[in-house]
């Protein structure tokens, strides 16, 4: 008796054979190209053979942080201090009898501004750049620092994102004075005041600073690369 043909399931596909005379096997999908441009038509700088400091120096964001203290004395000639300057502020307080002693004009906000930004782009500190014992920084404008430290941040290709700065200290009050400071180092960073961030915070009347004989700043600052 003759065998009934085998009659395909209606949930099963026929196989199709790709090797059947007259037609032609299906050619291989090449592998997807990266989108990723290397900069300046280099070679792409992935896997195990990129050299770690190139992938570095392509970081989109990088962070920095930046600290600095002053020890605060009697003004002027009854001891060493100097007129209190904050962010290029010039602080007036009529129970302010005590300011910082440095060879510059010792303002410790932007001190600790300008090392962030030099160690987000890891670049020498500001104690290298301008040393105290360089009779060229005597009294020099603590502004100078920071806006010949930008230059360098856009020679290598980075700009600011955001700033967030805080100074410690018994007095003077920041409060009243924030806003004023906060404009200024938006002036000098090139950004607008909404991206900047200054805090007033005491030390409880604990050790050097909260006993009135110090004042210390910290900044975190984010830099964008806007140029590889």
């Amino acid at each position: 008796m003759p065998r009934k043909p085998r009659i395909p399931s209606r949930t099963t596909k026929p196989t199709r054979r790709v090797d059947a005379p007259g037609r032609t096997p299906p050619k291989a999908l090449p592998p997807p190209k990266s989108r990723r441009k290397s900069p300046r038509g280099a070679e792409p700088l992935v896997g195990p053979q990129a050299p770690v400091e190139e992938l570095l120096r392509l970081l989109p964001v990088r962070v920095g942080h930046g600290w600095d203290l002053h020890r605060l004395e009697p003004l002027a000639p009854a001891g060493q201090g100097r007129p209190m300057v904050l962010g290029g502020v010039r602080i007036i307080d009529a129970q302010l009898s005590r300011g910082p002693v440095a060879r510059s004009d010792g303002d410790v906000l932007l001190h600790a501004v300008t090392d962030a930004v030099l160690g987000a782009l890891a670049l020498p500190d500001i104690g290298t750049l301008f040393p105290d014992t360089d009779v060229a920084n005597e009294a020099r404008d603590s502004a100078q620092f920071l806006k010949h430290t930008m230059v360098l941040a856009r020679k290598h290709g980075y700009l600011v994102g955001n700033l967030d700065a805080t100074v410690v200290c018994e007095r003077p009050k920041i409060g009243p004075i924030k806003e004023q400071v906060r404009l200024n180092l938006a002036r000098l960073l090139g950004v607008s005041p909404e991206r900047v961030n200054v805090k007033g915070k005491t030390h409880e009347k604990v050790d050097a600073i909260g006993e009135g004989r110090a004042i210390e700043a910290h900044a975190v600052i984010t830099m964008l690369l806007i140029e590889a």
